[in-house]
């Protein structure tokens, strides 16, 4: 059973397929780079649910802080080398000292920051292997959501209306519950 961070690197340590992808995103030598959202959250939420295949993922979240080159063209000469070392991946490299412009908001000042604020508590999860191969876990709003199979909005979209309006547009579009029949999504009173 899953309790702990340990228990979700544990997880993903005993997967050949997301620790080559790990490895791969390694190899770049990005700054401040992970894998996140989905990459986790589907890996935690299948093993949860008892499935013997992995859901299919519609992309794999890499993202990376260098505010010294925040080119768009730049994250997709990331995604092409990327494709290079693993192809048939729907890799989304994002740089999060850029996204803040596309999004509105302050900018974020790493990308723990940014990860924090995803829409979801159970999505703002990010993993990456340091210098020595061990895997780090990013959850800035820790992990039982995720385990509970509870689906909620960070603090940072609780806090906004349009945020909210985001975050409630966004659960209603992904219906994870046909996929995952055991989620609980909470919504946000109005």
């Amino acid at each position: 059973m899953l309790k702990s961070e340990l228990d979700i690197i544990r997880l993903i340590q005993k997967d050949e397929w997301m620790m080559e992808l790990l490895k791969a995103v390694k190899s770049l030598d990005l700054p401040d780079s992970w894998i996140c959202a989905g990459f986790i959250r589907s890996k935690v939420w299948d093993t949860l649910h008892g499935f013997e295949a992995r859901t299919t993922l519609p992309d794999i979240d890499v993202i990376y802080y260098d505010d010294q080159n925040i080119c768009e063209e730049e994250e997709k000469k990331i995604e092409g080398r990327l494709k290079d070392l693993i192809p048939n991946i729907p890799w989304s490299v994002k740089n999060e000292a850029r996204m803040h412009i596309r999004n509105s908001v302050a900018a974020y000042t790493s990308s723990v920051d940014a990860i924090a604020k995803f829409p979801e508590t159970a999505t703002a999860l990010g993993i990456k292997m340091d210098s020595h191969d061990n895997l780090i876990l990013s959850a800035p709003h820790g992990i039982q959501d995720v385990i509970n199979l509870e689906v909620k909005p960070t603090p940072y979209f609780a806090a906004n209306e349009k945020r909210t309006e985001v975050y409630e547009d966004r659960v209603t579009k992904k219906n994870w519950e046909l996929i995952w029949s055991k989620l609980k999504v909470h919504h946000i009173k109005k």
